[in-house]
């Protein structure tokens, strides 16, 4: 078991934190993604920049559109197609394999529950997360690096992995911000909140923030 203190923050908090970050980064709309390629594209960005997988991922689905398609391609063709992105020889007979599985054992259908998206190799719950949000417009949270580290500097959570922070989160979040709180904090950690040299002195929610650094 892990342990994980939770901020005491007031639901009003968290409501106002929510507006203004969606006033300055419009949602995009969900559910409007393939399943598919959102699996695909989500496996590909690992340890990825955003730009490189999508690139990469336009490259790959130009050629092979379908589950079928890519599963019945060659490795090394799949390999030069992706070569921009991390480990893109790690990368290319899982995205194979994937496509397989999901043609042969789910009729070419992503499946839409977490238990089984876990199963296909590569997946973590970060990636089915995604599928679950973007590919299906389910209420989930996906943790990616952004969002566990905004989160923990907000003192929403305080963890130390991005699965604590998931599980930590369902706890903080009402659930109709949950679907909304991966691409809110990317484009937050992105533009302001960033890892190094954050803009704290033009930060929208500077003020509901502990971590803040002084200007």
């Amino acid at each position: 078991m892990f342990y994980y203190p939770l901020r005491e923050v007031s639901i009003m908090t968290i409501d106002l934190i929510i507006s203004r970050l969606k006033n300055r980064y419009p949602p995009g709309k969900f559910n409007s993604r393939d399943p598919f390629r959102q699996l695909i594209a989500t496996v590909l960005s690992q340890r990825t920049r955003d730009e490189v997988t999508d690139r990469a991922s336009g490259k790959l689905f130009s050629k092979y559109s379908t589950a079928a398609a890519l599963a019945d391609a060659d490795v090394s063709d799949i390999e030069e197609l992706i070569r921009e992105v991390g480990f893109y020889r790690i990368k290319a007979p899982r995205v194979k394999e994937i496509a397989r599985i999901i043609s042969n054992d789910f009729e070419g259908k992503v499946p839409d529950d977490m238990d089984t998206l876990l199963l296909l190799p590569g997946v973590g719950r970060k990636t089915a997360n995604c599928v679950l949000v973007y590919g299906f417009g389910r209420d989930a949270i996906a943790v990616d690096t952004h969002v566990h580290r905004i989160s923990n500097r907000l003192r929403l959570v305080s963890t130390k992995t991005p699965e604590e922070t998931e599980l930590a989160l369902r706890e903080v979040l009402p659930k109709k911000y949950w679907r909304y709180i991966n691409e809110l904090l990317v484009r937050f950690g992105q533009d302001i909140c960033r890892p190094v040299g954050q803009k704290c002195g033009v930060c929208m929610i500077g003020e509901m923030c502990p971590g803040r650094r002084g200007e």
